[in-house]
């Protein structure tokens, strides 16, 4: 998450709205020829609210992905708008991530503690949030481990399954066994009980701003 990192990261409940909001309006609109005023105006947005290294990374799935479906929507339409059309839907939901991306998970959990979500889901995005870059951890320890003991390659379906698998699953299991161990003795518990958020996540005029471009850039395509 460091590479999405920004000096203000956006409160975490207008992350998400935003979020939304741009993936809802943008599907809706991206029929229309005139679309592209939203989605420039939110990546101008989000570039001058310090997004640009997310950005990057966003512009680069758009141009690989976007670009081979929206060849594929134009020969199986045989018509410009189809591909187009295609563009835009990736736009919205590509530019939709931009502002989450740059949250961290411990920031997400306060927010919703602060919002008084049920517990078993605050904890259960806070797992889902963590568990993905452990995963990628995991999995470049044991390829390690195969390339140390000279296990060959995964295209074997027998070192795939022992060399690769097997050790991939208990690693899993050692890894739920410890996290379950670690959310114990940090204190959730799914009751309701009092509790304190030690760095409360407050609503500012930089996030008000932010929200507020964003709903000018659909202004902007409704009126013109």
């Amino acid at each position: 998450m460091t590479f999405f990192s920004v000096k203000k990261p956006l409160n975490p409940a207008i992350a998400l709205v935003c979020g939304v909001f741009v993936v809802v309006f943008g599907l809706v609109v991206a029929t229309q020829q005139n679309a592209w005023y939203f989605f420039v105006v939110c990546a101008v947005v989000m570039l001058i609210f310090g997004f640009w290294r997310a950005l990057v990374k966003v512009g680069i799935a758009l141009v690989v992905i976007g670009g081979i479906f929206a060849t594929i929507s134009y020969f199986a339409n045989g018509s410009w708008v189809a591909a187009r059309t295609m563009i835009y839907r990736f736009c919205a939901i590509l530019l939709g991530m931009v502002g989450g991306m740059s949250i961290r998970t411990v920031d997400m959990t306060r927010c919703f503690q602060q919002m008084r979500v049920a517990r078993h889901i605050t904890l259960g995005m806070l797992i889902a949030m963590s568990f993905t870059p452990t995963l990628r951890t995991e999995i470049a320890r044991v390829r390690e481990a195969m390339r140390t003991r000279g296990a060959g390659g995964i295209l074997n379906i027998r070192i795939l399954y022992r060399a690769l698998l097997l050790p991939f699953v208990m690693r899993l299991v050692n890894i739920s066994d410890t996290l379950a161990l670690s959310v114990e003795t940090r204190g959730f518990v799914m009751e309701r009980t009092p509790f304190v958020v030690y760095r409360p996540s407050y609503v500012t005029i930089f996030h008000i701003l932010y929200m507020l471009s964003i709903v000018g850039g659909a202004l902007l395509v409704i009126l013109l």
